[in-house]
């Protein structure tokens, strides 16, 4: 299709700092201090334009946005912030976990005999 303009694949892409910390309050509803303090708090990391203003992709405004649902419910900000970093490790781990028993049951080879742990049925 388009792929050869680089603007479109700029605009489609999830990480490309498009939007100005004006623009990202604006679109999740927040004011400039909440985005500069879940900078400090480390959840996400702007990038910065030539001219040193923040710039955030829709990939952090998506992470910023689980951070004020959390806010909003009466969270304090910090505690947000490593809610959300926790909860992202947490699903890290599930999948690096469900990719290890894929990979074991493979080399297992269906024969039943398992590893000895004796678990059982897991608890989804």
């Amino acid at each position: 299709m388009t792929s050869d303009n680089p603007l479109n694949d700029r605009l489609d892409d999830d990480d490309y700092p498009a939007y100005t910390m004006g623009r990202a309050a604006e679109m999740l509803g927040t004011t400039p201090a909440f985005l500069r303090a879940i900078g400090e708090a480390r959840l996400i990391t702007p990038l910065r334009s030539e001219g040193g203003h923040r710039r955030y992709s829709r990939y952090q405004l998506r992470i910023a946005a689980r951070a004020r649902e959390l806010v909003d419910k009466g969270t304090p900000i910090e505690a947000a912030c490593r809610i959300v970093i926790l909860e992202d490790q947490l699903e890290e781990a599930q999948r690096i976990n469900a990719e290890y028993r894929r990979s074991a049951a493979k080399a297992a080879g269906g024969s039943g005999s398992g590893s000895g742990s004796g678990s059982g049925s897991g608890s989804g």
